[in-house]
């Protein structure tokens, strides 16, 4: 007899999950575009130390963490444009 009374409207419940996701990608898109500001700031900082240090290979490094960062963006506004 319980059973019958937790049956309901599993359309309400999907709805409310639904609306309780997509408000997190507003505040998870802001924190990954803080995040990808950081690795940049990070990346320029170790990019600068080798190229003063004279290394060699002072432009893949920054290959490689300009592309760390473009990444994070784009996976941001995508995931985002996705899911909205």
């Amino acid at each position: 007899c319980s059973s019958i009374f937790a049956q309901g409207n599993g359309v309400g419940g999907i709805v409310e999950a639904t609306n309780m996701v997509t408000s997190y990608f507003d505040p998870a898109t802001k924190l990954v575009y803080a995040i990808g500001a950081v690795v940049g700031l990070i990346g320029g900082v170790k990019v600068y130390g080798k190229f003063n240090s004279g290394d060699p290979d002072t432009q893949k490094t920054a290959a490689s963490w300009f592309g760390a960062c473009i990444f994070l963006i784009v996976a941001a506004t995508i995931l985002r444009s996705f899911f909205l």
